[in-house]
């Protein structure tokens, strides 16, 4: 067997980490292609290396742009790419990037089977590009990933049920994999003046919050209003953004930082506050904390006993959420039904082929 794996966006590099392992353990032949959708070094090349992610066989180097710019470059050149090639058995897309959307069409055009892993995910906000890629996604896959329950059930409601599989979350498998190899907090020298859960940690990057500058003066205004310090490492987008209003001071901006360094910065966090989906996971895994910076998640059983709380870019919301404490124990989820996610992802492929 031999797939191609897209991966484009830090997100995916991380589940690539595990779900790569896996097929290499079952024989499968995978072949890693880098659309170059998140190409600061940061964001991208750091993961490979710390990971043990096998490097890409390409690099399309799209970069950024408009979605449509950069959803159409991917396409393109991967198709050209997958012409190229000895044929392969199915493609493998992760989550809801424009490199998701561009693979499930392209493989839909090329008549290769379609594997989403993250497939039945939904916000019910269709202004958020992530949900439009990720509903296309799961209409044109053959094999969808489901990392819980209530994904399954969302599909199930659109009428889709072929080729569904409750695998658990792949996520939850990189979470606990790395935790115990993440670094320690003497190379983070932000950490260094405070105690263990002496600071609040934040992540701005969704283009509903960064493309709106009322959005993101409210956010910011948020931190301010919160009693200690904010660690903030910066990605690329909210950096651009930054220029007309006043950083408040107990907010301390750092540059991006890879997986490990940032496992160790939630694990030893006060809360956590963050748009970021997968972040609002490792947090509650980790038994940190959380208030999400939107007025909706995907990932619904976060909820629980308050362990995340919506509250948007309101700033007396942000600072009422990340005062309130959890009410309950959190209860894991997102675990396989045996073995890990990305096992029982692998083995499903392998006899999906047989």
């Amino acid at each position: 067997m031999r797939f191609c794996t897209i991966v484009g966006a830090r997100p995916q590099f991380i589940k690539a980490a595990v779900v790569s392992r896996a097929l290499a353990e079952v024989g499968i032949e995978e072949v890693l292609v880098h659309t170059g959708q998140h190409y600061d070094a940061g964001l991208s090349q750091v993961f490979f290396d710390e990971l043990g992610i096998p490097q890409p066989s390409v690099n399309l180097e799209v970069g950024s742009g408009t979605h449509a710019v950069q959803t159409g470059a991917v396409m393109t050149q991967l198709e050209d790419y997958l012409r190229a090639q000895t044929a392969f058995d199915g493609v493998v897309v992760y989550g809801d990037t424009n490199s998701t959307l561009a693979g499930a069409l392209v493989a839909a055009k090329m008549l290769l089977p379609l594997a989403h892993v993250e497939a039945g995910l939904r916000s019910f906000n269709r202004r958020m590009p992530e949900e439009v890629n990720r509903i296309v996604a799961d209409r044109l896959a053959q094999h969808l990933f489901c990392p819980t329950r209530t994904a399954v059930e969302n599909l199930e409601r659109e009428g889709i049920v072929d080729g569904v599989h409750l695998s658990g979350d792949v996520m939850l498998d990189a979470t606990r994999y790395f935790a115990d190899r993440a670094v320690t907090r003497q190379p983070l020298a932000a950490l260094t003046a405070h105690a263990p859960r002496g600071y609040y940690l934040a992540t701005v990057h969704r283009a509903e919050n960064t493309d709106d500058p009322a959005r993101l003066a409210g956010i910011f205004d948020g931190l301010g209003r919160l009693g200690g310090p904010v660690l903030l490492p910066l990605h690329p987008r909210t950096r651009g953004r930054l220029g007309g209003f006043a950083v408040p001071s107990n907010v301390t901006l750092m540059e991006p930082v890879g997986y490990l360094a940032m496992l160790t910065l939630v694990r030893e966090a006060g809360r956590v506050l963050t748009d970021s989906g997968g972040l609002q996971k490792e947090a509650f895994w980790l038994g940190v904390p959380c208030v999400t910076l939107r007025t909706e998640t995907e990932w619904v059983e976060t909820l629980d006993h308050g362990w995340n709380r919506l509250a948007g870019s309101d700033p007396a919301a942000i600072a009422a959420a990340a005062a309130q404490s959890p009410s309950g124990p959190p209860q894991t989820f997102g675990a396989a039904p045996g073995g890990t996610a990305s096992e029982r992802i692998a083995r499903l492929l392998i006899q999906a082929y047989s």
